[in-house]
């Protein structure tokens, strides 16, 4: 086995793990994540409360575990869309070519050219600061780069044998785009789903650090570490446990996506 293939597969399983904790939170997170124990605020860990207790009395490991739902659901819908609306655009802009290409590009060059935190805060000032809204921010803040990143090798795949004999038998532009140029992109589109991923996951923790993403009392890890700054001196726990999660959920994504590249680029692959 590969080196690049045993790092996928750590990674991998990194990914699934806390994937899994997410989805099972419900049943195995030891108490409610709202619940308040004002008697036992701002405790250490301990083996009532493994990871400590925050300002509030709330304990930590339950709202780690609540949190990783929202970042997940929240960045996933935001990817998705992202993927759907920029691919689309990006497999429109190769096929067609001409004034669809100009037009298609240059509206994604304009949406490129804001920073990235700078129009996702101006999406959420027209929403409104809640979870859906820092979610559609997500997404139209990376529509632009999957359109750019689809149509460099549809644009090539075009130009393909394959394609101009789907033409020659009559196939259809819908079926020539969904059949035979789309199934090819697979390896493009998951190795930079799983890295805009980890960036996505990075993204909704600032907002929500901002007061611009999840509101209270919803768990979220980058509200978590927000809440905890206020407390850092007399309980770091909260700061650092909620720190930590945002870490190991966007490396484990992070470290996904590298592998799949290595492992999915030809030419990585032989220089491995």
């Amino acid at each position: 086995m590969s080196q690049s293939r045993r790092i996928a597969l750590v990674a991998g399983i990194f990914v699934a793990l806390q994937i899994a904790l997410a989805v099972s939170a419900p049943l195995i997170a030891p108490y409610d994540p709202l619940a308040q124990d004002i008697v036992a605020r701002l405790k250490g860990p301990s083996l009532a409360h493994w990871l400590g207790t925050d300002h509030l009395g709330r304990d930590i490991l339950s709202r780690i575990l609540y949190g990783y739902r929202t970042a997940l659901i929240a960045c996933g819908i935001a990817v998705g869309l992202a993927l759907v609306i920029g691919g689309g655009f990006g497999l429109l802009a190769a096929f067609y070519r001409g004034w669809c290409e100009r037009i298609v590009m240059r509206a994604m060059d304009i949406l490129f050219a804001f920073p990235v935190m700078l129009l996702a805060i101006g999406i959420i000032a027209m929403l409104g600061p809640r979870t859906e809204s820092a979610a559609i921010a997500i997404a139209v803040v990376y529509v632009p780069i999957f359109a750019r990143l689809l149509r460099g090798p549809a644009l090539v795949l075009m130009e393909s044998d394959f394609v101009a004999g789907a033409r020659s038998i009559g196939a259809g532009d819908l079926r020539i785009m969904l059949r035979h140029i789309l199934p090819n992109l697979a390896s493009v589109i998951l190795v930079q789903t799983s890295l805009l991923l980890s960036a996505a996951i990075l993204v909704e923790a600032s907002l929500s650090f901002l007061g611009l993403g999840t509101q209270p009392p919803t768990p979220s890890l980058g509200l978590m570490l927000a809440e905890g700054r206020n407390f850092v001196l007399l309980s770091p726990w909260n700061a650092i446990f909620a720190g930590l999660g945002i870490l190991l959920l966007s490396l484990g994504f992070n470290l996904l996506g590298d592998a799949l590249r290595d492992e999915l680029d030809p030419r990585l692959r032989d220089r491995t």
